[in-house]
């Protein structure tokens, strides 16, 4: 979050001494002329306002951090300290403080710099509108409904990237790996979880060496200290195991960059927030659980891979992906929810109707582990509802919990 801000009073900066130059060329017009206390006036509430509007914002954030993990989720902070909306306002308030900073040394009786000035208001303007639109924003973005929003399209989002990169990732005429015993590995030099990987240059690095990587861990598993992060089977040349592992990025936590699961991670973990004694909202999780039936609608719609294999130019396989499997998206999208809401009628039908909607949607190859969390549902309604007219209403399919005009069970 410094990276903008810091360039912004660079910028301010150089604005600055641009606009004294300016000035020095007989411009502005005279209407636009200051007197030397007037302008030192202006520019020191300017450099007064942009110091408390910073304040204002940080103040804001900690108050997001405050309801984002108390009634989201601690994993939606990765994506909210991201937002460019926020590093653009707090690059605004630094730059205009900057600028006006670096103009009033340049104020004496007999010189003003008056371009300045002038360009320091309209800099509080653009300030102001900025913050109003960040206000604006995270007054109606903040409700868990509009993050469950964001957080599946953005899933959403690098999935389909990721299907794209991979579409052909699959070995060319049929060629079979080489043998299963790695000539040598590459270990991990410290513990972290896998972020991303830079395909490309793991397989011009494989390519150079006549050697296939094969990575045993999944995008997002925690590697340990020490473990072998990537196997090196063939090749004509050992290639240097610091190159190799500089082109897989690891760190304290996942990331959404090539990690779709990680979204739904996210949602399913503002929805059993939601279902907590504490909490007690269960109309929140049936929210949510509309924008975890997007996902799963679009994902199920790809073949899926148990994994995959990355050729270079000559369709030689160079690096060997794991990939999850339909089965483990369903699985992490509906069985904590299941479990947590078990006594809930609302999340129990909304469950049912997610599920029956899949059946319908999908193509048959990926209706055998819909059917298997079908039958998972039933018997956590029965284990919970021992009334049968109660079991009766829990295992209708309604797409809005209660009131969505209920379906019997087929």
């Amino acid at each position: 979050m410094w990276i903008l801000p810091l360039f912004g009073i660079v910028l301010g900066v150089i604005l600055a001494e641009c606009a004294v130059a300016a000035d020095g060329a007989d411009w502005p017009p005279g209407g636009w002329r200051y007197s030397a206390t007037t302008a030192s006036g202006v520019l020191s509430a300017i450099v007064g306002a942009m110091v408390a509007l910073l304040g204002f914002v940080v103040t804001i954030g900690v108050l997001v951090i405050q309801q984002a993990t108390g009634t989201l989720s601690p994993r939606y902070m990765r994506l909210w300290y991201r937002d460019r909306l926020q590093k653009s306002v707090l690059a605004t308030f630094t730059g205009t403080f900057a600028f006006a900073f670096s103009l009033l040394r340049s104020i004496e009786s007999n010189s003003v710099p008056d371009l300045g000035v002038t360009l320091a208001g309209v800099a509080v303007a653009v300030s102001l509108l900025l913050l109003l639109i960040y206000l604006n924003r995270f007054t109606h973005n903040l409700r868990p409904v509009a993050i469950a929003d964001l957080v599946g399209r953005m899933g959403e989002d690098v999935f389909a990237r990721g299907a794209v990169k991979l579409h052909d990732a699959e070995p060319h005429d049929g060629e079979p790996l080489p043998s299963r015993d790695p000539v040598t590995v590459v270990r991990s030099p410290r513990g972290g979880a896998i972020q991303a990987f830079n395909t490309a240059g793991l397989v011009a690095a494989a390519a150079r060496h006549d050697c296939t990587f094969v990575v045993p861990y999944l995008i997002g598993d925690y590697v340990p200290p020490g473990a072998v992060l990537v196997e090196v089977r063939g090749g004509t040349s050992v290639p240097d195991p610091r190159i190799v592992i500089g082109l897989i990025a690891l760190g304290p936590e996942r990331t959404i960059d090539q990690d779709p699961a990680f979204a739904l991670r996210v949602l399913v973990d503002i929805a059993i927030r939601a279902l907590s004694p504490a909490v007690n909202d269960p109309t929140t999780a049936v929210q949510v659980l509309n924008h975890i039936e997007s996902f799963l609608t679009r994902i199920g719609m790809r073949p899926l891979p148990g994994r995959y294999v990355l050729a270079d130019d000559h369709g030689r396989p160079r690096l060997v992906l794991r990939g999850r499997g339909w089965a483990d998206f369903l699985e992490l999208a509906v069985s904590e929810i299941r479990d947590y809401g078990a006594t809930s009628v609302q999340v129990s039908r909304r469950l049912r109707a997610l599920l029956d909607g899949l059946l319908g949607t999908l193509p048959p190859t990926q209706r055998t582990a819909v059917q298997a969390e079908l039958d998972l549902l039933r018997q956590s309604v029965e284990r919970s509802f021992t009334d049968p007219a109660h079991r009766a209403v829990a295992q209708r399919a309604d797409r809005q919990g209660i009131g969505g005009g209920s379906r019997p069970p087929r």
